[in-house]
Parts: structure tokens; C-alpha cells; sequence
């Protein structure tokens, strides 16, 4: 390990996406991982992929990026997305019961999660007993100073008022955008501003930071002290928005680890996020100086 960088961990997913265009390899975790790296982290990926062709893919695509991983190989399918155009609108079907549902708890996960300063995971790894067993017990071996990032991330019905309860127990930072603010004030009973909203989980979950991100329009971030940024998207050629939400992640929390104030690193991750817009897919090749090119976007 690279003991001079902070050591940033993600847990959860990693699955191709089957896109008309082909198979790309992707995950929220693992995105979150490649941005962090990207911005100077010793990043690390924990998940589990099939014994099978795709998982042998999938672990080489990690490799490729730079990204470090723990890639548990177990007797179940590697993971997958399937998509199918519904009058032309995608549709996504996230298949069950694949290798990233059956992560182990393991001496070697527990020992890197002990050392991380941060730790990024979501509400649908957490879909299967095992892996949610296994994440929920990684997350209290963490530091108690350390940065645990829950970016909620929901997808279709893999979640509930119980387990997002669980989740934000354990978290520092809250991620969550604007579909989602109106799922959870169903699930929690809340009404108000979203700033009310907001200011409710806050104080209810004594987080740190809550990021909430609307799309194209705006971002706002709180955090404990009373300080909140709010920054409006940049409008820029959207190639796909694929992974964007994931950089925004990664480019704040490196951003927050490397004592940067809380309007600057919500600036880099807002344009970290309008960059990956500009690219194709989840994992782009950064310009030489991501810093130069942030800084173009003057902000």
C-alpha cells in the first residue's frame, strides 16, 4: 500500500453492463474506486466474480484501469445488467443470485477495511443476506474516524426503509439525488423543503456531509458545522451520464481526505462529473492534469 496516498475502499457490486453496443464493465463501487484513484488515492475494489469467462474479463478490465481489488472468485455467475429498449427507453434488468450477492467476510477484507480512510457502498449489495452480512460487519471494523460514504444508489425494489435505516447508521456522508429524496420522504414519513429533509437526516443520523445532486440542474452539499455549497451543473455535450454520479463520489471524497475546504471539493467533484459526461462510459482516460481541466470550467 501507498501509504503517502489515502487509502480508499469501495464495497459492493462489480457486473457488466449489456448494452446494445456491447458488454462494459461497471458497478457503482467500483466507479467510485477508479474516480478516487484518478484524483490520488490508494484505491481498493471489494467484490467477487464468477469462475467464468466473463469473471475472467471482468477482473482483467479492473487490472487495466489501476485499480486494486479484491475480487473473491466463488461457484455463482459473474454479475450482469441487462438492458432491453422498451419504445425506445432503456430498461434495466440487474440479474440475481450472481457472485457479487455472495461476498465473504474474510480476515484479509477486514484487515484492509481497518486501514482505509475511506469507505463508499450502496443499498444494492446489500439485496442478499450474505453480502449485506458481509458489508454491515466491514463497515464496524472501520475506524471510527475514518469516511464512510453511503451513496444510496437505489435500483428497482433492492432496498428497504429497514436497511437504508442500518446503512446510514454506520455513515458519515449521505449521497442521495432528487428521485430518491422523494422515494425516502414516502418511506420516512416526511414532509417540508428538501432542505428540511435534508437538515432531518442530518441531524437524525449525526452525518457529516449530505450531498444531494439534481441531475443537470444543481448540487448541494451540508455539512455538520452549518456550512452547505450549493453549485449548478455545467452545461456541457453529454456523451452518456454513465458513471457520473459515481465520479462526483470518488472526486469529493479525495477531495474531503486531502483537507480541501468544502466549496473546493464540491467544485472538483462537480466537474469531475461534467467531464465523465463528456466521455463514454463510467471509466474515461482523465487528461493529463485533471486539475487543468477542472480548473477551465471556472467555477
Amino acid at each position: 500500500m501507498e501509504h503517502n496516498k489515502p487509502i480508499v475502499v469501495s464495497l459492493g457490486e462489480i457486473l457488466w453492463d449489456m448494452l446494445p453496443s456491447g458488454k462494459r464493465a461497471g458497478g457503482a463501487p467500483v466507479n467510485f474506486t477508479y474516480h478516487a484513484t484518478k484524483h490520488g488515492a490508494d484505491g481498493y475494489s471489494i467484490s467477487a466474480v464468477g469462475e467464468d469467462p466473463f469473471g475472467d474479463e471482468l477482473a482483467q478490465a479492473v487490472q487495466q484501469t489501476g485499480i486494486k481489488s479484491i475480487l473473491q472468485r466463488n461457484a455463482y455467475p459473474t454479475g450482469r445488467a441487462e438492458v432491453a429498449l422498451i419504445d425506445g427507453i432503456p430498461e434495466w434488468t440487474i440479474v440475481k443470485n450472481v457472485a457479487w450477492d455472495h461476498i465473504t467476510l474474510t480476515e484479509e477484507l477486514i484487515e484492509l477495511v481497518q486501514q482505509a480512510d475511506a469507505i463508499c457502498f450502496g443499498s444494492l449489495a446489500c439485496r442478499s443476506q450474505e453480502s449485506h452480512d458481509t458489508i454491515i460487519a466491514l463497515l464496524q471494523h472501520a475506524r471510527r474516524d475514518s469516511l464512510r460514504y453511503y451513496d444510496i444508489n437505489i435500483r428497482g425494489d433492492h432496498y428497504s426503509k429497514e436497511l437504508i435505516d442500518e446503512q446510514l447508521r454506520l455513515a458519515t456522508v449521505f449521497k442521495v439525488n432528487d428521485e430518491e429524496l422523494v422515494l425516502l420522504r414516502t418511506l420516512f414519513g416526511l414532509s417540508g423543503s428538501d432542505e428540511e429533509v435534508c437538515t432531518w437526516f442530518m441531524n437524525t443520523y449525526n452525518l457529516d456531509y449530505l450531498i444531494l445532486t439534481a441531475g443537470a440542474e444543481y448540487s448541494t452539499i451540508w455539512s455538520k458545522n452549518g456550512e452547505h455549497s450549493t453549485i449548478n451543473t455545467p452545461k456541457v455535450q453529454v456523451a452518456d451520464t454513465i458513471g457520473a454520479g459515481d465520479s462526483f463520489s470518488g472526486a469529493f471524497t479525495m477531495g474531503i481526505l486531502q483537507g480541501a475546504s468544502l466549496r473546493d471539493a464540491h467544485k472538483v467533484a462537480v466537474n469531475t462529473a461534467a467531464f465523465v459526461c463528456t466521455n463514454d462510459g463510467a471509466w474515461p482516460a482523465y487528461p493529463e492534469q485533471i486539475e487543468d481541466y477542472i480548473g477551465e470550467q471556472g467555477l
